[in-house]
C-alpha cells in the first residue's frame, strides 16, 4: 500500500465503516494519521486486474515495548463490491506470510460477535477466540449508535516459533 492507493484505501474503509459492524471508528483517519499508526512493512491491497484496488490490510504495533514487538493488530477490509470473492483470504494469507517473513509470533484483533464472515474467514485461517469482551465500548455511530457493545479478541500464533 502506498499514499497513491489512499484514496481507494480510504473509500473501502468508509464502506467498512457504513456497515456498523467493522469498526467503533466513525471515520476513516487522513492519509497522516493512518500512515503513523500502522507499521509500513505490512500494508498490503488486491487489486483487480484493472488495478483497481479490491481490499486492504494493515498492522499495528500493539504496544512500545520491546518485549511485545511480535505482537500486532491487524485490520482486513474488503470493498463492497468484492465481497464473498475470497479478498479476505489472499489478503489474510498475505498478511501471515509477511509478518511472519519479519518475525512477528502474534497477529489479532477485534471482531464484533455479529460479523460472522469475519469470524469465519480468520477461524479458517488458524486465528483462535481467545475470550469476548463485553460491553467493551459504546458505538458512536450507525444503527447501534449509543449501544455498548462486545467484541471477540482473537489470534493467530505463528507456528514457526
Amino acid at each position: 500500500m502506498q499514499e497513491s492507493d489512499w484514496s481507494e484505501v480510504q473509500r473501502i474503509y468508509r464502506e467498512g465503516i457504513a456497515t456498523g459492524q467493522a469498526t467503533f471508528e466513525a471515520g476513516a483517519p487522513d492519509w497522516r494519521r493512518f500512515d503513523d499508526s500502522r507499521l509500513t512493512a505490512h500494508r498490503l491491497v488486491a487489486q483487480a486486474p484493472t488495478g483497481r484496488i479490491l481490499g486492504w490490510a494493515a498492522v499495528s504495533a500493539v504496544s512500545a515495548r520491546p518485549v511485545y514487538s511480535g505482537v500486532v493488530e491487524h485490520s482486513i477490509y474488503v470493498s463492497e463490491a468484492a465481497r464473498g470473492r475470497r479478498i479476505g483470504s489472499v489478503l489474510l494469507r498475505s498478511l501471515i506470510a509477511s509478518t511472519e517473513e519479519d518475525g512477528i509470533w502474534t497477529i489479532q484483533a477485534s471482531i464484533f460477535p455479529e460479523n460472522e464472515p469475519s469470524l469465519k474467514l480468520h477461524l479458517a485461517h488458524g486465528f483462535r477466540v481467545v475470550g469476548r469482551r463485553e460491553k467493551i465500548a459504546r458505538m458512536p455511530h450507525g444503527p447501534a449508535a449509543g449501544q455498548w457493545r462486545d467484541t471477540v479478541l482473537i489470534e493467530r500464533r505463528t507456528p514457526a516459533f
